[in-house]
């Protein structure tokens, strides 16, 4: 017979130790592109927009405004700063001329290429040192964190690449 598994990973301690955890991991993944981006000129906010946009090329700003889940105003001065730096393109929506469709330049594709391999390879190496059924463990946890009616619309958006 199969020992019942043990469910200590559930008590206050550890909970509160995994919300410790997360704030700190967070910070350090965030961290490894700061200093490119401060060289670069350009914040996390301009990193997550292209970021999205390397994925889902021609998306509409509309569509990146709930991806990202800032404010109209915020998002204007992210993309306005990426398209004067010549990252970013903007064209009219074919059928709905008042959709803005967003691209990635050549020189803005390799500057997020860049700023991913950076997070990547501190992922990798993560990974690498937990193992695969860590790694499946974490993605779990991940998608758990996710709000419930936001699930299902990200690993949608994620199971399109």
């Amino acid at each position: 017979m199969k020992a019942a598994p043990s469910l200590l990973y559930l008590r206050e301690e550890e909970l509160t130790d995994g919300v410790e955890l997360f704030f700190f991991a967070g910070r350090d993944f965030a961290k490894s592109v700061d200093a490119r981006l401060g060289e670069l000129e350009l914040g996390r906010a301009h990193y997550r927009a292209l970021h999205f946009v390397a994925r889902h090329p021609g998306i509409p700003v509309s569509d990146l405004l709930g991806i990202l889940g800032i404010t109209k105003q915020s998002l204007s001065r992210v993309v306005k700063a990426l398209t004067d730096g010549g990252l970013l393109t903007q064209a009219q929506g074919a059928r709905d001329r008042r959709q803005r469709l967003l691209r990635l330049t050549a020189k803005g594709a390799a500057i997020e290429a860049e700023l991913t391999a950076l997070q990547r390879t501190r992922l990798a190496k993560a990974y690498r040192e937990a193992g695969p059924e860590a790694v499946a463990g974490f993605r779990q946890v991940l998608q758990g964190l996710l709000a419930e009616q936001e699930r299902a619309g990200v690993m949608r958006l994620i199971a399109k690449r």
